[in-house]
């Protein structure tokens, strides 16, 4: 199932809310850290380089996404690394700009 949501027209009206973006943070790579125990075991795999992360779908998003919502399934037991990532801060910015800027050149999003 492809998620996609309208882009902002510029980076004037980057409005760094969760509500208009395409949640380009839940395509990153997310280490599960022995402490995220509440974390289903279900959605964790090991990479290739041995380290426990968080299970991707067949499109590349987390697989605690629920698509229907487009909202964490897991949220109030999501790993430490999720709950520390600020919405509107430098490293969401960074991406979403990224994100934004692939877009528009039609180049596919590939995210680690």
């Amino acid at each position: 199932m492809a998620r996609s949501f309208p882009l902002p027209s510029s980076p004037a009206d980057a409005d760094p809310s969760c509500r208009r973006c395409d949640a380009v943070c839940c395509r990153l790579t997310v280490v599960v850290m022995p402490e995220d125990r509440g974390v289903p075991r279900w959605l964790v795999e090991r990479n290739a380089q041995g380290v426990e992360v968080m299970a991707r779908d067949e499109d590349g998003w987390c697989a605690a996404i629920d698509p229907q919502r487009m909202s964490c399934s897991i949220y109030a037991d999501r790993p430490a690394i999720c709950r520390s990532f600020a919405m509107g801060g430098a490293y969401c910015l960074d991406i979403r700009a990224t994100y934004r800027e692939q877009r528009l050149r039609g180049i596919p999003l590939t995210l680690y």
